[in-house]
C-alpha cells in the first residue's frame, strides 16, 4: 500500500471548510500552522510538495460581507479577488518560518485542456519545485466561467498531480475515507482501507458531500481517484480537520488509499506514444546516438522538418534513413523549428528574438 513516507512528489488538496470557519468566515490559522509543520517535515526528507488550496472565495466573502449560499458569478469572482490575496499571504506567513518559499499558481480548465498551456503550466511547476518552492495552486476564480472551470478542487488536484508527475495525492476531506454509503445517514456504511480498482460497484456507492463550504462530494473524489491512479499516482482520502493532518495520516489515521495502476513516468510515456504525429523531425547520426543514451533532442542534431505543428504538438522523430526512432512533444512550432534546426542552442535567442528552451524535444516528453 502507498504511504506518505515513500512519496517523492506529493500533492495535497485543502478544502474551504478546513481553512475557513463556517460561522465567522475567518481563517483557521492554528490549523494552517499545523499543516505548515507537516509540510516542512515532509520536505525535509526530500519530498516535493504542491498544495492545491480552496478558500479564496470563502475568505473574500467574509471580508466583503456577502451572504451565505450561492453567489452570482460576479460576486464569486469579486470575493475570489479579495480572498486570493489573503490566502496567499496566509500560506506565506505560516511556511516562511520553516525556511520555505511559496509561489502562487492560478489555473483554469483550459490550462490542462490546451496542450500549449499544459506544457507552460508543467514547466512552471517543475521549475518552482526544482527551486525548492511549495506552489500554492488554485482555480483562477477571478476570471473562470463555467465553460473553463474545473468546478471543484478534487479534480483540479488530480490534474495537478498528473501535470507534475506526482506519485501521491492526499485529499484532506470532511470524512475519513470512502464508505460503502453515506456514514452520516447510514449506520451500516463501512469504510474501505484500500481500493485496488474503481469498479462500477464502487462508483455506485459514491454519494454527495455534506459540507456547507465545500463543493466537492464523494463523486468528485472518485473522479479524482480515477484520473490520478490511471496516471500512476496513489490517492488517499482522510479527515483533514485535526491539527497536523498529514502527520496523523502517516501515523495510522483512518483513510482510504486508492492504488496507482502504473507509475507516473510510464503513464506519461503511454500517453505520448498514443498520439498521432502532426509532423516529422529528421535527425543526424550524432543526435540518434544521443537519444539512445537518454538525452534530449537539441536543434543542432536536426536536419529536416516536415509538417505543420504547434508548440506542444506530437512529432515523429526519424533517423537519416527514415526509420522512426520515436515520438515526442515539440517545444517549438514548425516554423520556429525550421529556423533553429542545425544550430546550437546558444543561437536560439538571436534566431528567434527570444531566449527559448535549449531542447527541441525534451527527453521527458519523448518515447523511443
Amino acid at each position: 500500500m502507498a504511504t506518505l513516507t515513500a512519496s517523492k512528489r506529493l500533492v495535497v488538496k485543502i478544502g474551504s471548510a478546513l481553512l475557513v470557519d463556517r460561522e465567522t468566515g475567518a481563517l483557521r490559522r492554528n490549523w494552517l500552522k499545523s499543516l505548515a509543520e507537516d509540510v516542512a517535515r515532509i520536505k525535509a526528507r526530500g519530498t516535493d510538495v504542491v498544495l492545491v488550496s480552496s478558500g479564496s472565495i470563502a475568505l473574500g466573502r467574509g471580508v466583503l460581507g456577502l451572504p451565505r449560499g450561492e453567489l452570482a458569478l460576479e460576486q464569486s469572482q469579486a470575493a475570489a479577488s479579495v480572498g486570493q490575496i489573503r490566502l496567499a499571504q496566509a500560506y506565506e506567513e505560516v511556511l516562511a518560518p520553516h525556511g520555505i518559499t511559496t509561489g502562487q499558481v492560478l489555473v483554469t480548465l483550459e490550462d490542462s485542456a490546451n496542450r500549449r498551456r499544459y506544457l507552460n503550466s508543467r514547466a512552471t511547476l517543475e521549475t518552482l519545485l526544482g527551486l525548492g518552492v511549495v506552489p500554492i495552486v488554485n482555480e483562477n476564480d477571478t476570471i473562470a466561467t463555467d465553460e473553463i472551470r474545473y468546478g471543484d478542487n478534487d479534480r483540479l488536484a488530480a490534474q495537478v498531480s498528473v501535470t507534475v508527475g506526482a506519485d501521491t495525492l492526499v485529499l484532506l476531506s470532511d470524512v475519513d475515507g470512502f464508505y460503502s454509503g453515506n456514514p452520516n445517514i447510514d449506520s451500516a456504511a463501512q469504510r474501505f482501507d484500500v481500493i485496488e480498482k474503481i469498479t462500477p460497484e464502487i462508483e455506485a456507492m459514491a454519494g454527495d458531500g455534506v459540507s456547507g463550504l465545500s463543493k466537492g462530494g464523494m463523486i468528485t473524489k472518485l473522479m479524482a481517484a480515477k484520473v490520478a491512479t490511471e496516471a500512476g499516482c496513489a490517492m488517499a482520502i482522510t479527515l483533514g480537520s485535526p491539527l497536523n493532518p498529514l502527520d496523523q495520516l502517516e501515523n495510522g489515521a483512518n483513510a482510504t488509499w486508492f492504488t496507482a495502476q502504473t507509475d507516473p513516468k510510464a503513464a506519461r510515456k503511454h500517453w505520448i506514444a498514443a498520439m498521432k504525429p502532426k509532423g516529422e523531425v529528421v535527425v543526424d547520426a550524432g543526435a540518434e546516438g544521443a537519444l539512445a543514451q537518454g538525452k534530449s533532442l537539441l536543434p543542432a542534431g536536426v536536419t529536416k522538418i516536415t509538417g505543420s505543428f504547434g508548440r506542444g504538438d506530437p512529432v515523429a522523430i526519424r533517423s537519416a534513413n527514415a526509420a522512426q526512432l520515436g515520438i515526442g512533444l515539440s517545444r517549438y512550432t514548425a516554423t520556429e523549428a525550421r529556423q533553429i534546426m542545425g544550430r546550437r542552442s546558444a543561437d536560439i535567442e538571436a534566431l528567434l528574438g527570444y531566449k527559448g528552451r535549449a531542447a527541441l524535444v525534451h527527453r521527458d516528453d519523448m518515447v523511443l
